[in-house]
């Protein structure tokens, strides 16, 4: 099994799909990158692990932020992402801070058929 990482931030509808990605697929743990407004609202059922993050500073401070609360935390030689959620600056922060942390990355989606690697 994989880690898998997604973000959970701003975008109609993809909290849904964030969710159902958690739920229809076998993780070995789920780290979401999330800020406070999804750490207080978003329904966690699995016991997913939040790393707050504030997408209002900089990206290279957003990456170190990022990488500091995802070291240790990870497992394995790759990681399951999903950036459905959320805005560019996080997902290029989230993308750098993984793969300066050592890992691989494999993008993953809830399709028609089920959780998918894109």
């Amino acid at each position: 099994m994989v880690c898998l990482v997604a973000c959970l931030s701003t975008g109609k509808g993809t909290w849904g799909h964030v969710s159902r990605l958690i739920n229809d697929g076998q993780w070995e743990k789920v780290l979401l990158i999330t800020n406070e407004f999804g750490k207080e609202n978003f329904n966690n059922e699995k016991n997913c692990e939040m790393s707050i993050i504030d997408s209002r500073i900089g990206l290279e401070e957003l990456r170190e932020n990022i990488k500091f609360q995802l070291n240790g935390k990870l497992s394995g030689t790759e990681v399951a992402i999903n950036i459905v959620s959320g805005e560019g600056k996080e997902h290029m922060a989230l993308i750098s801070a993984i793969l300066q942390l050592g890992f691989g990355i494999r993008f993953v989606a809830l399709t028609k058929d089920g959780v998918k690697e894109i």
